[in-house]
């Protein structure tokens, strides 16, 4: 990251840590939305991105992660500073299984595609049945009820979630930036790129690919464990739609998939874009059911045709900083 970039990515964090000051709740909600997919799709980057691996089921980690949290708070009060570790641990289990069978079998690309979404909604099905968790009916978190863990003294306010999740994005981010300069980002970067030649150089893998499943999965149980605390409630039908993984994954592939600005700028521009949208058809009059999903596939397709490696390599190579 050269001196300019540092600049730059300095400048963001001061305004971010200053916007709850000078931002309405409306702004700062929007801007907690944008961070969330930002801090989810950099999870989602470390398997895809970095290591080649396409998952298309990543909203089993949000509904899974969500799920353990807030079950232990709904049922025995324990809150989620403590909850997110059974979220996590839950999600590594499920990420590993899911990673050895189908790497062990030599399962990749678009049949390991297809793997990650059938693991997702078999566990919808299986947590529509799950009445300790609400079942099909939901289940919800009293804002009262959330207040008893708030270790920051703000009841549950809109600057609280998004320091909350500023945090987290940033966390994310540095902690990529590391990644990516250690030795399993090499040796990911080599086998996104050619695994054979990868295995012929005496990489093991199995071994790495696995850890940048279990990496990836980790860090969503903790997006899906803010989820559950920040909307409150929780519906299988919902959290563990295909949908809810195209939202994680939309960002880093338009943003740039593999790069660490790529997952926040595509974050950005969706979450802007399409909640304009959306408030200007209300004001409109307008009701267009599924307007955001046609938004975000025109979005995709122009990314695609004009912009091949996503918004941010172009946008570093005009503001002459590293991608």
């Amino acid at each position: 990251m050269n001196r300019r970039a540092v600049i730059w990515l300095s400048s963001l964090g001061f305004f971010l840590l200053l916007l709850p000051g000078v931002a309405n709740a409306y702004v700062l909600s929007v801007a907690t939305l944008i961070l969330f997919f930002a801090y989810s799709g950099q999870a989602w980057n470390v398997m895809m991105g970095f290591a080649g691996q396409l998952s298309l089921g990543h909203s089993l980690y949000v509904g899974v992660g969500a799920y353990a949290a807030a079950g232990l708070f709904f049922h025995y009060g324990i809150g989620p500073w403590a909850g997110v570790w059974l979220a996590i641990a839950l999600c590594v289990a499920l990420g590993a299984v899911i990673g050895f069978l189908a790497f062990r079998f030599g399962i990749s690309g678009v049949y390991f595609a297809l793997l990650t979404i059938a693991f997702a909604e078999f566990t919808r099905i299986g947590f529509d049945h799950i009445q300790w968790l609400g079942g099909p009916g939901g289940l919800f978190i009293k804002v009262e009820q959330r207040e008893a863990w708030d270790l920051l003294n703000l009841r549950g306010t809109p600057a609280m979630f998004y320091y909350v999740m500023l945090a987290l994005a940033a966390g994310a981010f540095v902690f990529c930036f590391f990644l990516l300069k250690s030795k399993p980002g090499y040796y990911w970067q080599a086998i996104r790129e050619n695994e054979e030649a990868a295995q012929a150089l005496g990489i093991n893998t199995f071994r790495w690919k696995m850890l940048a499943v279990v990496i990836s999965s980790a860090m969503t149980a903790v997006s899906g464990v803010f989820f559950a605390f920040y909307y409150n409630n929780l519906f299988p039908e919902q959290i563990f739609h295909i949908s809810r993984s195209i939202e994680i994954i939309l960002g880093p592939i338009i943003g740039g998939i593999g790069t660490l600005f790529g997952p926040i700028l595509g974050a950005a521009v969706l979450t802007i874009l399409a909640d304009g949208i959306t408030e200007v058809l209300a004001a409109l009059g307008w009701q267009f059911p599924g307007v955001k999903q046609v938004f975000y596939g025109v979005v995709l397709l122009l990314v695609v045709m004009f912009l091949p490696h996503g918004i941010w390599p172009a946008v570093a190579k005009r503001m002459g900083v590293s991608r």
